[in-house]
């Protein structure tokens, strides 16, 4: 693999400073988490946005959170049909294998991938509309979430699209046979968050007043 090379040195550095703090003051915790495998409460999907980094938001461990991360935090319909679907694969394997009681979809601010779908589907980026776009054919997921909003007001309408991605992925999420029986059980509940990035603001969705309200 000519094409690999070492890591910068400057993550080497943070490496080590890790490995001889944070690691070395929870050797043993670390260690138990190895020997007795993952036991995660919940499945957070979260965008692959460098900003939104959901351990910190919740204060979490390692070990707490079963963590899939994907351009716009987006949930495809379910579609078995023998393609590769690595958010699928995660959705299956959180659920039927590891128990998870939640999946938490975390949509924010400011989200390239969502302001994408909004230019894509309002002609402004032809480019994403070619059948090589793998960012466009992605945002495809999100059409249904733009026609809901495509008449707000275009000043509040990027901040509508991004909490829809929410809601689609939650509707989504639905439509996975052992999601949906899981829910009917009552032993997964599903939850929709947006985070403002610069104001450090959380919300979560509310079912009964159809709408994101302040945690």
């Amino acid at each position: 693999m000519p094409q690999a090379r070492l890591l910068p040195a400057y993550l080497v550095q943070r490496y080590h400073g890790w490995k001889a703090t944070t690691y070395q003051d929870n050797k043993s915790w670390y260690r138990r988490l190895a020997a007795s495998g993952q036991h995660p409460r919940a499945m957070v999907i979260s965008c692959c946005d460098s900003r939104v980094h959901v351990t910190s938001i919740f204060g979490a461990d390692e070990g707490e959170f079963f963590i899939h991360r994907n351009v716009a935090n987006l949930v495809p319909p379910y579609t078995p049909d023998g393609q590769t679907h690595g958010t699928s694969a995660a959705v299956e394997y959180a659920v039927t294998s590891l128990g998870v009681a939640h999946i938490v979809v975390l949509g924010h601010s400011n989200c390239g991938g969502v302001k994408g779908c909004l230019d894509m589907c309002s002609g402004e980026a032809p480019e994403l509309l070619e059948t090589s776009s793998f960012v466009g054919r992605w945002m495809d997921i999100l059409r249904p979430g733009y026609e809901r909003v495509k008449d707000v007001d275009a000043a509040f309408r990027a901040r509508a699209l991004e909490k829809q991605s929410v809601l689609v992925s939650i509707d989504n999420l639905m439509t996975f046979p052992f999601v949906a029986k899981a829910v009917e059980e009552e032993s997964l509940t599903l939850h929709g968050l947006w985070t403002d990035v610069g104001e450090g603001g959380l919300e979560q969705f509310d079912p009964v007043r159809g709408e994101f309200l302040p945690v």
